[in-house]
């Protein structure tokens, strides 16, 4: 297999286009229980009915593991707002209504998102004091066994050629409470500093699942703390403030 043609690259891994397949090649050293869990997840979210990718093979290519898939052929919503911005609410309801479509399913066997937000809280440098009250704020939130992305934003969309808009990239995939996964979106738009599209969404996504904003804002300082292991310098101090929030509301 060779592979040439870059589609997608990131730090630790790049996708290839090879035919009608889409080859994801993770970097030499990458976890191969990480790897392993993506495929998993990618196999149990297909099998709950979402209109995803199907899953080919897991493989070695040289020193280096794959996940090879279907190539959808199309483009991401991201590329497509870009594109036509006169058009971004219209664009805008048709990314929260995938959302609300991908939380309507559940994939029991997929990991709990309350316990990946505990292992985060610990892992997440912050002090005891501020560790205990985000682990209580967790246990306290209802528990609901929806489907959550982990990283829905809208490059993570295909609008494919055939007309059905395609969820990519289940590597955070768990079930769990579905404004948790609300809040991870309007974080992950925060942090591309675009305030006015965060809130937009997150109005347009309280109003179309009938929820309401402060509970969704609830989850805000749990998964600011859960990004902070990404130990990414230039995000830490906002999300700080952020996950040291008590009563964010």
């Amino acid at each position: 297999m060779e592979l040439k043609d870059i589609i997608a690259e990131r730090p630790t891994k790049k996708v290839y286009r090879y035919g009608d397949m889409a080859v994801k090649v993770f970097n030499e050293g990458y976890s191969k229980a990480d790897i392993l869990n993506e495929a998993l997840n990618h196999a149990r979210v297909e099998e709950a009915g979402l209109p995803i990718p199907k899953i080919l093979e897991v493989k070695k290519i040289g020193n280096q593991w794959a996940i090879v898939t279907e190539f959808i052929k199309g483009k991401t919503l991201a590329q497509i707002m870009e594109e036509d911005p006169d058009n971004f609410h219209e664009y805008m309801e048709r990314f929260v209504d995938i959302q609300l479509m991908m939380h309507s399913k559940t994939a029991p066997l997929l990991n709990k998102l309350r316990d990946k937000m505990h292992r985060k809280i610990s892992e997440s440098g912050l002090d005891a004091t501020i560790r205990y009250e985000l682990h209580t704020r967790l246990e306290s939130m209802p528990k609901h066994s929806k489907i959550c992305h982990g990283d829905f934003n809208p490059s993570n969309i295909i609008v494919g050629d055939d007309g059905v808009d395609y969820i990519l990239d289940w590597s955070h995939a768990t079930i769990g409470n579905a404004s948790a996964d609300t809040a991870r979106t309007y974080l992950l738009f925060c942090l591309e500093g675009d305030m006015e599209k965060a809130e937009y969404y997150m109005n347009l996504f309280c109003k179309k699942s009938d929820t309401a904003k402060q509970y969704v804002q609830k989850w805000l300082p749990i998964v600011a703390a859960s990004q902070m292991v990404k130990g990414k310098p230039e995000e830490r101090e906002f999300l700080f403030r952020w996950a040291n929030v008590v009563d964010f509301e």
